[in-house]
């Protein structure tokens, strides 16, 4: 089966997130909703949808598949994923192991997992694993505000929504107390966002959390890369640290493991090399007794691939839901949290159809 056509839409949509008139926090930069669908076709007649990591980064990623990765993809097995995968990522090395050219090859993996799925006659979930889960719980994360107000009414819309676990993206502890108070049994995951320089402002933020119903702190210092100054906060950190998500490679997990950096590591299929690489770090985080939470506010394949391998590996885990409501999302409601949860499709391969306008 080979590959006979490599195409990209750009979907591109309005959408609030339940900021008031006064606060926006740090999303100002975001005036839509941005996701990059790639689709692959073979001359089986089968196609795959994959994602490569957008927002406002979904033009370059575009390009990237348009220019490079696309045309080199003709003619090859689609069938052979590791090896196309490997091709790609040795080919295009030169232009970087983590951006664009990266999330581009993430996407081509997703789709050629689609298609070995479909043309099996199953759902993706039952290649990955055989846990089979039917529905994966989701949690809420919410985008960055700054407004204490705005936050404690959106922790309680969410709960409203069924939601059971909260994601805030606050770095100012009033918001954060704001939070707790609106829902003192709900854990909070804490991303940060790298927002600390020196690792004693980080450690001090993991300290004041500490009583706040703080389940994780995420991505505490800057830069990301540097995970030994991670492994310094964890291990000075009263409450668990995760990261991972700005990672480009598999062997970037290998280090955070082998410094035991984290307590969560947060890969993203539409950045890491899709679902072959998600497999890889998934066995390195159980081998190393690390809990392995994807990261994924997204609205495209690159959610609907995170799911499927949520239900199907041994672990069970929740499913990060980017807590903004699009006027039109790639998959319509279909991947609408319902009673806290997310049913999984059973049709063969990913299941569902993007709208790619």
């Amino acid at each position: 089966m080979k590959i006979t056509r490599v195409t990209t839409h750009h979907h591109r949509t309005g959408f609030t997130f339940g900021a008031s008139t006064q606060g926006a926090g740090g999303n100002l930069h975001l005036r839509a909703m941005d996701t990059l669908l790639v689709r692959v076709e073979t001359d089986a007649g089968i196609h795959g949808w994959g994602e490569g990591f957008g927002f406002t980064v979904a033009e370059t990623t575009k390009d990237a598949v348009d220019r490079l990765i696309g045309p080199a993809c003709i003619g090859q097995d689609a069938g052979d994923i590791a090896g196309l995968t490997r091709m790609l990522a040795r080919r295009f090395h030169n232009f970087g192991r983590n951006g664009p050219v990266t999330f581009g090859i993430s996407a081509i993996d997703i789709a050629l997992w689609d298609i070995r799925a479909k043309a099996a006659g199953k759902p993706l979930h039952a290649l990955l694993g055989p846990a089979a889960r039917p529905a994966v719980p989701a949690y809420a994360s919410l985008l960055r505000y700054g407004r204490p107000d705005d936050v404690a009414r959106n922790v309680e819309r969410a709960l409203a929504l069924g939601y059971r676990h909260i994601k805030l993206h606050e770095v100012d502890l009033a918001c954060i107390r704001a939070a707790h108070a609106a829902a003192p049994d709900v854990p909070l995951m804490l991303d940060i966002n790298c927002a600390w320089d020196t690792e004693g402002e980080a450690i001090e933020f993991c300290e004041s959390v500490a009583t706040l119903g703080a389940a994780w702190v995420e991505e505490p210092v800057w830069p990301p890369e540097d995970i030994p100054a991670i492994a310094r906060i964890r291990a000075a950190s009263p409450v668990p640290i995760a990261a991972g998500e700005c990672n480009g490679t598999v062997e970037d997990f290998c280090r955070m493991f082998e410094l035991r950096a984290v307590d969560v590591a947060q890969p993203s299929v539409t950045k890491i090399g899709g679902l072959s690489a998600m497999l890889e770090i998934a066995e390195l985080a159980r081998e190393a007794g690390v809990r392995m939470v994807p990261h994924c506010p997204y609205f495209g394949p690159g959610l609907l691939a995170t799911l499927h391998l949520l239900a199907a590996l041994e672990e069970a885990e929740p499913i990060e839901i980017y807590f903004a409501d699009l006027d039109r999302a790639p998959y319509g409601a279909a991947l609408l949290p319902r009673g806290g949860a997310i049913a999984l499709p059973q049709a063969p391969g990913l299941g569902w159809e993007p709208e790619p306008g």
